[in-house]
């Protein structure tokens, strides 16, 4: 299956802050839509990590957010309680096999582009992190057809829901 052609499969990953700080930036990117979610974590712990992953899933409606997939970092080890909470799989990449999540590696080198090493998350609001992806979010993409992250991500959020439904609150509307 080449799930960069059906929507709603996600790839997941930590940006590191420097030191001594121990924030980090929890990022997930749909792979079709090549969209972008990221949350400040205040550690790289499973705990931590598992609570911004659901905060970012939890508003996204069940037919788009069907799986992810995880490097081997210790930082997804409580990645069930996210997968039983909310329904979604959790795969993980080969070691050593940062390819195989290649889209949430280009992300994250997008983020580094106003974020580089050695830089510190301390100082930054979770307003100016969100500046920062909607940047990228909307900024056209050859591999989309010059088109933006977030209108590839609405045009196939309206394909998965069904037409009865607001995509804001996923309830269904009666006549």
């Amino acid at each position: 299956m080449d799930s960069r052609r059906e929507f709603g499969h996600y790839e997941s990953d930590t940006v590191i802050g420097a030191s001594p700080s121990k924030r980090c930036i929890d990022t997930q990117v749909e792979r079709r839509s090549r969209r972008l979610f990221a949350r400040f974590i205040p550690d790289k712990s499973a705990p931590a990590t598992a609570r911004a992953e659901y905060d970012i899933y939890k508003d996204i409606p069940a037919p788009a957010r069907i799986d992810r997939t995880w490097d081997n970092g210790t930082e997804s080890s409580c990645h069930v309680l996210v997968d039983e909470a909310l329904g979604m799989l959790t795969y993980f990449a080969d070691p050593y096999s940062s390819y195989q999540r290649g889209t949430n590696e280009n992300r994250n080198g997008r983020i580094r582009r106003y974020l580089p090493k050695r830089t510190g998350f301390d100082g930054l609001t979770d307003a100016d992190l969100q500046a920062i992806v909607d940047e990228i979010n909307d900024t056209p993409m050859k591999v989309l057809d010059w088109e933006t992250p977030n209108e590839v991500w609405y045009r196939e959020l309206g394909k998965v829901l069904p037409k009865t439904s607001h995509p804001k609150t996923s309830v269904a509307l009666t006549n």
